[in-house]
C-alpha cells in the first residue's frame, strides 16, 4: 500500500491511499483523484518520507506528552505517529472550519429535494406558484444562474463533494 501526500489545485492538502505508484498515475490519468474538500481533479504529490518502523515509540512524559525529537534548525517534529499538517504556501489550515462547512452541507443535503439539471426550470416554476415552495438544489449554467438573479430568483451557488452524493465504500 502506498500513501501519498496530495495537493489539489486550490492548495488543500489531502492523502491517498493507492496500491503502487502505477494505480495513483493510472486513476490520475483517468481523472478519479479528486479532492475530497472541492472536489478540483488537478492532483499534485508532495514530498513525502516513508514511515520506517525501527521499533517502538518511547513512551509519553508524567504529564502525558510524548517526547519531541530534535530536527534541522532548533525546530522540533512530534514523535512517530503523530499527525502533523504542514501546509506550503498555503492559508492557515482551520480543521473546525472545515467541519462546520460539511456539517452545513450535510444540512442542506437532508432538507433540500435534488433536481438535478431540472434546477432553473423548477426555480421559475417554484418563483411564479407554478409548483409547491420548497427547497431544492441542482445544476445550472452560469448564463442560467445569471439569468434567475436577473428575473429577482435568489440562487446560492454550492459545491457539494462528490462523496457527499453517495456512500463512501
Amino acid at each position: 500500500m502506498k500513501v501519498l501526500d496530495l495537493f489539489c489545485g486550490r492548495k488543500h492538502g489531502f492523502e491517498g491511499w493507492f496500491g503502487s505508484e502505477a494505480d495513483f498515475q493510472e486513476q490520475l490519468a483517468r481523472g478519479l483523484v479528486q479532492c475530497p474538500l472541492c472536489g478540483n481533479a488537478t492532483i499534485t504529490k508532495r514530498l513525502s518520507a516513508p514511515r520506517l518502523n525501527l521499533g517502538a515509540i518511547a513512551p509519553a512524559d508524567s504529564s502525558g506528552k510524548q517526547p519531541q525529537l530534535a530536527a534541522e534548525g532548533g525546530k522540533s517534529v512530534p514523535a512517530p505517529g503523530k499527525l502533523v499538517v504542514n501546509p506550503v504556501n498555503q492559508p492557515e489550515f482551520k480543521p473546525e472550519l472545515v467541519q462546520a462547512w460539511m456539517e452545513m452541507t450535510k444540512q442542506i443535503l437532508a432538507n433540500t429535494d435534488d433536481v438535478g439539471s431540472q434546477f432553473a426550470e423548477e426555480a421559475r416554476r417554484i418563483h411564479y406558484g407554478e409548483a409547491e415552495v420548497r427547497s431544492i438544489r441542482g445544476q445550472a449554467t452560469p448564463d442560467e444562474r445569471d439569468a434567475l438573479v436577473e428575473e429577482g430568483i435568489s440562487v446560492l451557488p454550492l459545491f457539494i463533494p462528490e462523496a457527499f452524493k453517495k456512500p463512501l465504500q
